[in-house]
Order: C-alpha cells, then structure tokens, then sequence
C-alpha cells in the first residue's frame, strides 16, 4: 500500500482505549477520515491486533516496533516477517519508549529493506536525526522525549529543533521524508509543523486518549489536505 505525504502517522501505543474493538474502531475512523480529505493516515496498533486491523481497513498498518532477527529460535521477538505476514506496511524504530542501540537500529532497519518493510524512525534531537539520516531510512520522525504526552507541541514550544532537524536531515539525505511529533494536541499545532518543513505527524494519546478523535481526526486532515 503506497503512503503519501503529509503523513497523518497514529500510534495506539498500548493505551487500553486502542485495544482490541476499540483499536479496530478507531482504524475505521481513521479510514474514513483519511478517504473522506484524501489524506494519508496510517496507525500502529499493538501487535497482537495488527492482523485483525489489516484485514478489516485500507489504510497504511504500521508495527511499533520490530527486532532484527530472521525467523528461527528466537523465543519472544518481533521479526519482520511476522508483522508483513500479520499485515503490516511499515513498523516505527526507536521511539523514546522503546530505545535502541544505533547498530541495533541499523540491523533491524536493514533487515525491514530486505522485505520491503517501511521504517519510520524516532529522533529525540537533531543530532540523532543526522545520524539516522545516514543509514538512508524512508521516515525518521522528530520527538523531543520531554514533550511526549504533554499536551505541549513541539511545533511550538521547541519549533527551532522542528526546522533544525528538517534542514540538517535534507543535507545529508534528501530522500528521506521527515515527520514531527511530540505533544501535538490541535490543529493549529499540524499547522505549524508543516510550516517548518515537516511532511507530517506522528501523534499517539493527543488522538487515542480523545474524547471525540473522530472530530479531532477531521480537523487535523482538514490543515493536511490543503
């Protein structure tokens, strides 16, 4: 399934309120958001209701997280083949909530190459953004870790590593499409991340945790579709 840009990216992490039935529905909402502006949203379920997403909606399914190892004896880890098989289109690497070690990225990126898996990657400064950029990722997404969840934008509050980072990862790799994240809660708060250069957004509770995320979902593909 191809992803456009601006990337509307949701990251159900493992709230209870994006479990099971409730996480299908969600992807639904965001299926219909996403046909109804022409707009690209995608969602990272939890592992185990991947599957059922995949089969039940036509928007991009992302894993949140996947491990370098290639099927065999590997009691307990995520392999690529697993979340493609289960439906996935792409998985995120790195987020704040589950760090790894750059090598440790590296592999597991490469590994996602070689089945034509898409990896958004978590950048929590501009210095790890440019060293991601080198390894040639399709998306690395910008998340100052502080502001993760607090209702505080960093398309706001720290616009400057926004922009900083968006420039820095275009020097070195052109190629590689940059999304921002990190406390994004509001319209306005799309808005101003586009205006720095980013090409969408990765949101997690700002959506997931709403009370009425198909509305906010409308109004955010609203400033994306423009």
């Amino acid at each position: 399934m191809k992803i456009t840009y601006p990337l509307l990216l949701i990251n159900f992490k493992t709230y209870t309120e994006a479990l099971g039935n409730k996480g299908l529905n969600l992807a639904k909402i965001a299926e219909k958001i996403a046909m109804e502006y022409n707009v690209c949203i995608a969602v990272a379920p939890q592992f185990v209701d991947i599957k059922t997403i995949a089969e039940n909606v036509s928007i991009p399914i992302f894993a949140q997280h996947v491990d370098s190892y290639e099927p065999g004896a590997y009691t307990g880890h995520i392999t690529p083949e697993s979340i493609k098989e289960a439906g996935a289109h792409g998985t995120l690497l790195n987020h704040s909530e589950r760090r790894l070690r750059l090598d440790e990225i590296e592999a597991s990126l490469n590994r996602c190459k070689e089945i034509n898996l898409i990896c958004c990657i978590c950048a929590g400064n501009e210095k790890i953004a440019k060293a991601l950029s080198i390894l040639n990722p399709d998306i690395i997404a910008i998340e100052p870790p502080e502001l993760i969840g607090t209702g505080i934008s960093v398309s706001k509050a720290k616009p400057e590593i926004v922009k900083n980072s968006v420039e820095s990862i275009k020097k070195i790799n052109p190629n590689v499409h940059v999304l921002c994240g990190a406390g994004i809660t509001n319209a306005s708060d799309i808005s101003k991340a586009i205006e720095l250069g980013s090409e969408g957004v990765l949101i997690a509770s700002g959506i997931v945790k709403s009370k009425n995320p198909e509305d906010l979902l409308r109004q955010f593909a609203k400033v994306l579709s423009i």
